[in-house]
């Protein structure tokens, strides 16, 4: 487990943005952290979260996106202190918000400067970079934190890839890491095209002024997209490798790239099965990252070869142990039919439809979070939930399931909500433990601004309640599928 320093405190910066004059750094923004937190915006110790909103209307642009980053304080999220709207008509951010440019369709972080502050990743797959402006070329850009958020007028916000084709939508997916072990992080880019898609790297550093292009590491065939990536160290050599999770018309598969001592990517592991969603950690705790595999649906492509075999109509997650060069040698399947594991599997449940993991309980041991936004609460469709599968020396076991009508959760169950559509968790408060943040994107469907992401603080003897951070509670103009997307 990292350890985590927390600094002293700084003044909160305010700046206007889309019309909102709204804080831009948490009430508790500091100088940076001695030892580096993940997606840390303002170096104050505590874990931020970015919401990518790639589907609201910006300065009346349909779907021009933008994102909303939420500031962990010593109380955790709060709609008291965000971002508020973080969009191409941002001052530090390159472009200007047109209809279609999907901006935020992927938030990612990363200490990208090496200032020991986590800088924001902004992938806007829908962006058209040629004067027909009828293309998809889609681009990422890059913010650099500081201790005052992304509030310095002095914040600097630069492109840092750029789409080469004109259906690319560059930037659909995104991870960070020194994958070529340089010394410079590097960008894992989803891309797509006219008839199959690719993976791409765009290689480090990641400097105002550096070169936007990319190169391909995996092509794909007829259809082919990358559906998911995760960043760990699989074969425990202190070294970050890169998961890949793709679909292609005739044909999938989830791999692990590694790159050798001349800087060239090469798969460590390979399986035909495809997930929806990734995460890395240790559930093992061998000192070598594992690989957690969300299936929200059966793969017709894959019979005998699927890591998860038995019947997962209703989704199922496998988490592939790591092992130096025997990666893969063993692997657990979880479904909602698995002993302890809340619920009862059932078709269209979408169990696994995304993953994450996190320590919540303080034991060290990593927790598998599993988003299940497909599950019927009682006689409610689809209102969704989400699933903690605890910890412990040999990984995931059974747990126990959240969801808007379990008590100290705000809201209420209702039809179609998908919650637990995303999940994702951080140290978004001071005890050191992992909160769990979940998303319910088609929450009050059909208003302007619908949406929104709930934060259930963790503690070692009981659920505190819940907190429902809305695009209305947080002052937000539009938010349409707020939490649509969920950085990392």
């Amino acid at each position: 487990m990292r350890v985590r320093t927390l600094s002293a405190t700084a003044a909160v910066v305010a700046v206007t943005a889309a019309g909102l004059t709204l804080p831009l750094a948490g009430t508790s923004a500091a100088a940076a952290a001695a030892t580096p937190l993940h997606a840390d915006f303002n170096g104050d110790g505590l874990t931020d979260l970015a919401v990518g909103v790639p589907s609201a209307t910006v300065n009346g642009k349909a779907n021009a996106g933008y994102v909303n980053v939420v500031w962990g304080g010593v109380n955790g999220l709060g709609p008291s202190s965000s971002t508020g709207v973080i969009s191409q008509s941002y001052r530090a951010v390159p472009g200007t918000p047109e209809a279609g440019d999907r901006f935020g369709s992927a938030v990612a972080s990363g200490d990208l400067n090496g200032d020991g502050i986590s800088d924001l990743v902004i992938g806007a797959s829908g962006e058209a970079l040629t004067d027909s402006g009828r293309g998809h070329e889609g681009s990422v850009t890059v913010l650099y934190g500081s201790p005052s958020g992304f509030g310095n007028h002095d914040s600097i916000g630069f492109t840092a890839a750029r789409g080469e084709g004109e259906f690319t939508q560059l930037g659909s997916r995104i991870s960070v890491g020194d994958y070529d072990h340089d010394g410079d992080q590097d960008l894992a880019l989803g891309a797509a095209d006219e008839e199959s898609g690719s993976l791409r790297l765009r290689p480090g550093p990641l400097t105002p002024g550096s070169p936007t292009t990319t190169e391909v590491i995996a092509q794909y065939s007829m259809g082919g997209r990358t559906r998911d990536l995760a960043t760990g160290d699989f074969d425990g050599d202190g070294k970050d490798d890169l998961a890949v999770t793709y679909k292609e018309m005739e044909g999938a598969g989830t791999f692990i790239l590694r790159w050798n001592a001349a800087g060239e990517p090469a798969r460590y592991w390979n399986s035909s099965d495809y997930g929806q969603s990734l995460a890395a950690a240790d559930f093992d705790r061998d000192g070598k990252d594992d690989l957690a595999i969300g299936y929200d649906q059966p793969n017709p492509e894959v019979e005998d070869a699927g890591l998860c075999t038995d019947e997962r109509s209703g989704g199922a997650v496998a988490v592939v142990y790591g092992g130096g060069e025997s990666f893969g040698a063993s692997h657990d399947c979880f479904t909602q039919d698995s002993p302890g594991v809340a619920g009862a599997s059932e078709a269209g449940d979408w169990f696994g439809f995304s993953v994450a993991a996190g320590d919540v309980n303080g034991d060290d041991l990593p927790e598998l979070v599993v988003g299940v936004p497909g599950e019927d609460i009682g006689t409610v469709k689809d209102a969704g939930a989400y699933v903690v599968l605890r910890g412990s020396a040999t990984g995931p076991s059974g747990g126990v399931a959240r969801n808007q009508n379990t008590p100290d959760m705000p809201g209420t169950a209702e039809t179609g909500d998908q919650f637990g559509a995303q999940v994702t968790t951080g140290r978004y408060n001071p005890d050191q433990l992992d909160d769990v943040a979940a998303s319910a994107p088609t929450e009050n469907a059909g208003e302007a601004r619908s949406g929104g992401v709930w934060y259930a603080q963790s503690t070692q003897t009981a659920y505190p309640l819940g907190r429902s951070l809305t695009p209305f509670g947080l002052a937000l103009s539009t938010g349409t599928k707020y939490g649509e997307v969920l950085g990392e």
